[in-house]
């Protein structure tokens, strides 16, 4: 994935002037395409799974429509084969994504994981991640890097299998790493900000690199 693609994503959800003010992210965008690629979706209830406004819902979808992403009709929102792409791409990245019980290191009400593929190398103290996941209104995000087929938590844990064996099971349950991959769980006291800040905080890796 390249910066003219988050640039692109980025672009849709920014303010055009002398428009209204926007009140919606990259992640707002990123689920949107998530729901339509399951299957069409109406505007109310995208606008209540996004938990958006009608005004924002109004916005998004005709960003999305300018961007050639989807096209509406009778039975909704669907993605059209740019759109398709467009998401193709968010999965490649992103390829697992679930809600995570309370476990040792989350014991928040509610936990949501992201796999990115192909980062570790880009993560060093993690804290450009967990700022993102706060400043999208989580409480607290962990940033996991499997390496040499363990996982890591820097300053935390060098084998969670073996230090922390009963959250190791539990994360790999739900996703499933290969060396260099990253996991981010995020907390949230609400299922949607823990969602939106595991995106957020994935999303900054696209940014990152060996400078961290």
């Amino acid at each position: 994935m390249t910066s003219a693609f988050k640039q692109f994503i980025e672009n849709i959800a920014k303010q055009k002037a002398p428009g209204p003010s926007t009140t919606f992210t990259a992640s707002h965008i990123f689920y949107a395409l998530e729901l339509m690629a399951q299957k069409p979706i109406g505007r109310n209830k995208l606008a209540m799974k996004l938990e958006v406004g009608e005004g924002t819902i109004r916005t998004i979808i005709n960003r999305l429509k300018e961007a050639g992403l989807i096209t509406t009709s009778k039975e909704g929102c669907t993605l059209t084969s740019k759109g398709l792409t467009v998401w193709k791409q968010f999965a490649e990245y992103f390829p697992e994504r679930a809600e995570i019980g309370k476990t040792e290191l989350t014991n928040a009400e509610h936990n949501y994981a992201f796999l990115i593929k192909n980062s570790g190398h880009k993560v060093k103290s993690g804290i450009e991640q967990r700022d993102a996941a706060i400043m999208a209104g989580a409480k607290r995000a962990i940033i996991i890097v499997s390496k040499e087929q363990h996982l890591t938590i820097d300053s935390v844990s060098n084998n969670l299998e073996k230090e922390f064996p009963a959250a190791a099971r539990q994360i790999l349950q739900m996703v499933h790493p290969e060396d260099n991959d990253v996991i981010i769980i995020v907390s949230a006291g609400i299922p949607n900000k823990a969602k939106q800040g595991a995106f957020a905080a994935s999303w900054s890796l696209l940014d990152s690199s060996n400078r961290e």
